[in-house]
């Protein structure tokens, strides 16, 4: 496996995609496994996104700062616009057991806040 790791993005995603493709996965066959839409995957190569760069990266044997230094601090942590912002599990399965304990969201309080207007 070549393990020079292309700095210009274009090259990058298809170098990427060449990787997978060496080791007999895909694109699709990620997103088929970390039970995501075969989008969520593809936008990695438009945007910042944690959670695929690292199932990208644990794929390919790499870490995620090694192929998206420019998304990634020294530390292991990604960069962000928005450092509060939260990573959510996305399946439906996961969302159930967030739902259970806490959902993180403020519908409560709008939906209160709806009723008394």
């Amino acid at each position: 496996m070549n393990n020079e790791i292309p700095i210009n993005p274009s090259q990058r995603w298809e170098w990427l995609k060449y990787q997978l493709r060496s080791q007999g996965c895909s694109l699709r066959k990620l997103s088929d496994e970390l039970g995501v839409t075969g989008n969520a995957v593809q936008l990695v190569k438009y945007t910042p996104y944690p959670r695929m760069e690292r199932a990208i990266a644990k794929k390919l044997g790499f870490t995620p700062q090694a192929i998206w230094p420019e998304r990634w601090n020294h530390d292991g942590t990604p960069c962000r616009e928005r450092p509060n912002r939260a990573e959510k599990l996305t399946t439906a399965k996961a969302q159930n057991r967030l739902c259970d304990k806490d959902s993180g969201s403020n519908a409560i309080a709008h939906r209160q806040m709806a009723q008394g207007a």
